[in-house]
C-alpha cells in the first residue's frame, strides 16, 4: 500500500515535469493558436445559431402542418405531436451546444487576454534570459507542483523508513 503510494507520487512529479517540459512555445505562438480556436468555435455558435433558427422556425404549428400535409393517416395528431417531441428534442440540444460554446467562447478569450500579456511580458525581457527565472505564473506554478510532489515523497519515504526502523526494534 505504502509502495503503492510512493510510485503514485513519484508519478505526479515526473508528470508534472513532463507538463513543464512540454510548455516550451512562445507566448506569441500560443496567442496565435488560441486566435485559431477562437475563429473556429466562433464559427460553429454562428452554425448553431442558425440552425437553432431554423428549428425555431420549424416547430410552429403551421410549419408542422406544411410539413405533415403529403401523409396521409388517421391519427394525425399524434403524428404531429410525435414532430414536435422530435423537433424539441433537437432544439434542446442545440442550446445546449450553443451554451457549451458560449463558455468556450469566453474562457478562450480570457486565455487570449493572458497569453497577450504573458507576449508582452517576454518580449520586454532581455534576449537569452532563463525560462525557469521568467515571471510566468504558470511556470512557477508548475515548478512548486513538482517541488511539492518531491517534498512529499521524500516525507513519504521517510515515514517508511522510520516505521521499518521502529518496528524492528
Amino acid at each position: 500500500m505504502k509502495r503503492r503510494i510512493s510510485l503514485g507520487l513519484l508519478a505526479l512529479l515526473m508528470l508534472s515535469v513532463g507538463v513543464y517540459a512540454q510548455d516550451g512555445g512562445s507566448a506569441a505562438e500560443t496567442v496565435e493558436k488560441l486566435r485559431a480556436q477562437l475563429l473556429e468555435v466562433q464559427g460553429k455558435e454562428a452554425a448553431l445559431r442558425e440552425r437553432l433558427a431554423e428549428l425555431d422556425e420549424s416547430i410552429k404549428p403551421e410549419s408542422i402542418e406544411r410539413s405533415l400535409a403529403g401523409i396521409g393517416s388517421t391519427k394525425p395528431e399524434q403524428l404531429r405531436e410525435a414532430r414536435r417531441r422530435q423537433l424539441s428534442i433537437e432544439r434542446d440540444g442545440v442550446l445546449a451546444q450553443l451554451k457549451t460554446a458560449e463558455t468556450s467562447l469566453q474562457r478562450l478569450e480570457s486565455a487570449i487576454a493572458n497569453a497577450e500579456a504573458l507576449a508582452y511580458q517576454q518580449s520586454a525581457q532581455p534576449p537569452g534570459t532563463n525560462k525557469l527565472a521568467s515571471s510566468s505564473t504558470k511556470g512557477y506554478q508548475l515548478l512548486m507542483l513538482g517541488g511539492g510532489g518531491l517534498a512529499a515523497l521524500a516525507l513519504g519515504g521517510g515515514a517508511l523508513f522510520y516505521r521499518r526502523k521502529t518496528r524492528s526494534r
